[in-house]
């Protein structure tokens, strides 16, 4: 083996790399907050004002068609993906697409629970998409835009028609201010605030189109649904909801929090200059992958990789020749040396996906940051390999 590489003596000033919840923005502190009107009801004016104020700029930033609506809901991105799930669903067949944990979970969700028997499921492997080409749009889709757990995203909505019968459910929780989501091919879009904006969790984010809507006055699902879940009254949308006035207690402080990202957005230019920021993070590190010979895009095909979840895979014939639980220690000690040396935190591949790295690129990352810390990765590659090494010795 070659000599070591020296260990790197700069470091990156901010070291939160993390998957969710990411970085807050560059110059965040706890100062930012203290407009938020702690101690106060949110149905009050102030807290409504501040519900619709986060509303309001969601729509203008992401660029949401004025006739769709957009509401904060409960639980997170997972607590909007099944609202849409449980009161949109059943009323036609249904295909299902999945090439990564979080969208298995809608899959499961989708036929064990609902119970839904007309499903079609389409399904790839860690690094791949299903064949969208086979998706009938005459039925309900649901689809995860950005596969946060294998790094592989849809290259755009070309493969959704403008004419389909049927409703698509998307998923867009890495995705949402860091790629281009044509809306007019969306009919329900949900995310969360602690991926791109790097918020707080605990709440999510539920865009519905005009057609989606319509679907709500128009169809009452077979099953019962929780109350945390009904989105009409009386065979009319609730439009409460979308103008902020939640289902249940949102936290003021986190709303506040998601209020000073999005002004930090807004004041970098908008969505354009969030997905300038994502995309510079994520070549440095293609850039650097496409140098070492060690290390490979879990994502394929190159026009399908995250500029978000950048998902990375470990191809040294040494490490691959282990067993798995071998090549899952090895990308550990890789993670575990950059944690000790404060160069790098949570970049370990999701517990279900393929053993590697998982490395955050979205808009609230430092290019610089990103630049300084792939030097350290061949450190710690070539540190752990010596003592893998040594060990079989």
């Amino acid at each position: 083996m070659a000599d070591l590489a020296q260990k790197p003596d700069v470091r990156p000033n901010n070291t939160h790399f993390s998957s969710g919840p990411c970085s807050k923005r560059p110059g965040w502190s706890l100062e930012a907050l203290s407009d938020a009107p702690l101690g106060r009801s949110h149905r009050a004016k102030i807290g409504k004002a501040k519900l619709k104020q986060a509303i309001d700029l969601t729509r203008e930033i992401l660029n949401v068609p004025a006739d769709y609506r957009i509401g904060i809901v409960p639980a997170s991105d997972t607590g909007a993906v099944e609202m849409a799930l449980w009161s949109l669903l059943g009323e036609r067949g249904v295909d299902m697409l999945s090439w990564e944990s979080f969208g298995a979970g809608w899959v499961t969700d989708v036929v064990k629970q609902l119970k839904l028997k007309d499903v079609r499921k389409f399904e790839a492997d860690y690094g791949l998409l299903p064949n969208l080409a086979e998706v009938d749009f005459d039925r309900d889709v649901v689809f995860t835009w950005n596969g946060t757990t294998s790094g592989v995203r849809v290259p755009n909505a070309d493969f959704i028609p403008a004419d389909r019968k049927g409703l698509t459910i998307c998923d867009a929780t890495s995705a949402a201010f860091a790629q281009d989501m044509d809306f007019s091919k969306l009919d329900v879009v949900t995310f969360s605030w602690q991926k791109v904006l790097g918020g707080e969790g605990g709440h999510g984010m539920l865009i519905l189109s005009p057609r989606a809507v319509e679907r709500l006055e128009s169809y009452v699902p077979a099953w019962p649904l929780p109350k945390i879940f009904r989105m009409t009254k009386g065979g009319k949308l609730i439009e409460g909801i979308f103008v902020g006035e939640t289902i249940n207690t949102p936290s003021m402080l986190c709303v506040e929090d998601y209020l000073d990202a999005l002004n930090w957005a807004k004041s970098l230019g908008g969505l354009k200059a969030l997905i300038a920021r994502a995309d510079a993070n994520a070549k440095m590190i293609f850039d650097f992958v496409a140098k070492n010979d060690w290390i490979a895009n879990l994502a394929v095909k190159d026009e399908t990789r995250s500029n978000t979840s950048v998902c990375l895979k470990i191809v040294d014939p040494e490490i691959t020749a282990l067993d798995a639980d071998a090549q899952a220690a090895f990308a550990k000690g890789i993670v575990s040396l950059l944690e000790k040396e404060g160069v790098a935190v949570d970049i370990g591949a999701y517990r279900d996906a393929p053993s590697g790295l998982r490395i955050w690129a979205g808009a609230t990352i430092e290019t610089a940051d990103m630049e300084v810390l792939m030097p350290w990765l061949t450190w710690a590659y070539q540190t752990q390999k010596a003592a893998l090494n040594k060990s079989a010795a």
